[in-house]
């Protein structure tokens, strides 16, 4: 309906205006608007006057069983049931069509735990490329993970001194205790570097060595581990209800790339800083951020600038996504500045999206010492209190996940509670399964094709009004990048649905196939929005 009405504007008044229907009370209809007095002051004319003209062609199109005008210009609409039922055929706009985004869905660090910021962060990563694929864009996921620096020397310090030259330690290890190691190793190593001199030394230089180790032994500890940990990761990825990335990238793909490139600008983007390479971030109201260090080697930011001449040369993107936490925000402007001025012909191509903090009832999650809220724990917790309702199914853990932090406003911070997100009565990932797999066992007790409906009573009007408003919803959530609207829509779905259904009998009523028609779209519905989400609609639970 947004769009019929801005096509009578344009039609009308040259014109192009944004509109934005509003649901009032249903006595006055079924939707209102304002747009009479948007457009008073640019036609200088009455907003009444207006009113009255874009009511005439509303009436003349055949849409509407009425269009009042209310107040100084607002124009109530009554739509007609065929025009409303016609609104359930309509599919969310394509509007990113012929373009080509990459999208990174992933980048733990191997050799490190996985702890619960990166599920949240992933599967909105994973959601956002859902939706960017949906709205028309060629979508390349990608994942990114540090498989050098200091973290990889902190962990292959205690690993080696746990195999101690004894390979067959590591092949010992069975597949399932290994994620539960790695962290263990990384926490003796973390702690090591921060009160022992001695290791902090051996440390530094195994970070060096990360690059390329001179031992054949060490290279092949750190190969194996490193493939248990990208094993452990794609694993966790599908666990979490993901796609798989299409192409992993990692730092020291990247390092030499960005290295060269910072290195060939000093003098014009990037100054020399007490024998380090550092960007002046002051000059752009950012902070300054060394890039490569006074020893010669490449950071964070020259490895992050590698990075997106990767993707360019790989998918030639016109935008490039980077979901990471809001701690990360102010690095990625400095990188991103950097890039507009290095490589201009990336500029506005990358853009950051931090999301918010995964808070429990103790606080926010801490990190570097091992008291981290791992995915480990959250699944086993996951799990056991699923066990307890009888409910052990993998499509549930993923939907209370994923709809936990999804319903909430990407880089706001998210209170978890493992008894709300499981919750079949509130609003959940697995109560909208319910709410689904509820339509389906009525649609499965009927023996009666559906037919379209010729009227509506009251209860049906209000589910099929609410069903006609998915395609511009689904829309809203593609264009703005925000699944929780569409979270939102399908929640006050459902609650329409139970409205309706508590009214209205389906199997044996005297209206039978014209309301399995309505439960059908219904269930349709809500199964397409669960699908751009990424959370399972299963038939039964």
């Amino acid at each position: 309906m947004d769009t019929k009405l801005a096509q009578i504007v344009k039609e009308l008044f040259d014109i192009d205006v944004e509109i934005k229907l509003t649901r009032p009370d249903a006595q006055f209809g079924d939707y209102a608007s304002n747009v009479a007095l948007q457009l008073a002051k640019p036609l200088s004319k009455s907003p009444r006057v207006i009113a009255e003209e874009i009511a005439n062609s509303l009436r003349a199109s055949g849409d509407f069983d009425a269009v009042t005008i209310a107040g100084p210009g607002f124009i109530n609409l009554t739509v007609s049931t065929q025009s409303l039922l016609d609104e359930l055929e309509h599919y969310p706009q394509k509007s990113r069509s012929g373009e080509s985004v990459v999208v990174e869905v992933n980048n733990p660090n191997p050799f490190k735990d996985l702890h619960i910021g990166h599920a949240y962060n992933c599967i909105t990563a994973d959601t956002l490329a859902n939706l960017l694929e949906a709205s028309g864009a060629v979508t390349h996921r990608v994942s990114y993970h540090g498989d050098v620096g200091l973290h990889v020397g902190k962990s292959m310090w205690a690993i080696l001194r746990y195999v101690d030259g004894d390979m067959s330690r590591l092949d010992a290890i069975p597949v399932r205790e290994r994620p539960a190691f790695m962290s263990r190793m990384y926490v003796e190593g973390a702690a090591a570097y921060k009160d022992d001199d001695d290791a902090k030394q051996a440390i530094e230089f195994l970070t060096k060595q990360s690059f390329g180790f001179d031992d054949v032994f060490e290279q092949n500890v750190y190969d194996t581990c490193k493939a248990w940990s990208f094993s452990y990761i794609d694993e966790t990825i599908l666990r979490l209800g993901s796609h798989a990335a299409e192409k992993r990238y990692v730092e020291s793909d990247a390092d030499a790339l960005g290295m060269a490139t910072v290195k060939s600008q000093v003098g014009t983007v990037f100054e020399e800083s007490d024998g380090a390479i550092v960007f002046p971030g002051e000059k752009y109201g950012l902070y300054t951020n060394v890039f490569v260090s006074s020893r010669g080697t490449g950071l964070y930011a020259a490895r992050d600038l590698g990075l997106m001449q990767l993707k360019q040369r790989d998918f030639h993107p016109n935008k490039s996504f980077i979901i990471t936490g809001d701690e990360q925000k102010a690095y990625f402007e400095v990188v991103i500045k950097a890039a507009e001025l290095a490589l201009p012909e990336l500029s506005g191509v990358t853009k950051n999206i931090p999301t918010g903090t995964v808070k429990l009832s103790t606080g926010k999650m801490s990190s570097r010492t091992g008291d981290v809220l791992n995915i480990e724990w959250l699944f086993e917790k996951l799990h056991a209190a699923a066990s307890e309702r009888g409910e052990v199914k993998d499509v549930v853990i993923i939907a209370a996940l994923r709809y936990a932090f999804l319903k909430v406003r990407i880089g706001s911070d998210i209170i978890f509670d493992i008894n709300e997100v499981l919750s079949i009565e509130g609003n959940s990932g697995p109560y909208l399964q319910y709410a689904h797999a509820r339509a389906r066992g009525i649609l499965g007790k009927t023996t009666k094709a559906s037919v379209r409906p010729v009227e509506l009573g009251e209860a049906e009007r209000l589910l099929v009004s609410k069903l006609g408003e998915y395609s511009d919803m689904a829309t809203q959530a593609m264009n703005q990048l925000a699944p929780h609207t569409l979270c939102a829509y399908l929640y006050e779905l459902s609650q329409v649905f139970n409205r309706f259904y508590e009214k209205s009998q389906v199997v044996g009523d005297a209206r039978e196939a014209e309301r399995v028609y309505i439960v059908h779209a219904y269930a349709e519905t809500l199964k397409r929005g669960l699908t751009l989400l990424g959370i399972p609609a299963p038939e039964q639970l």
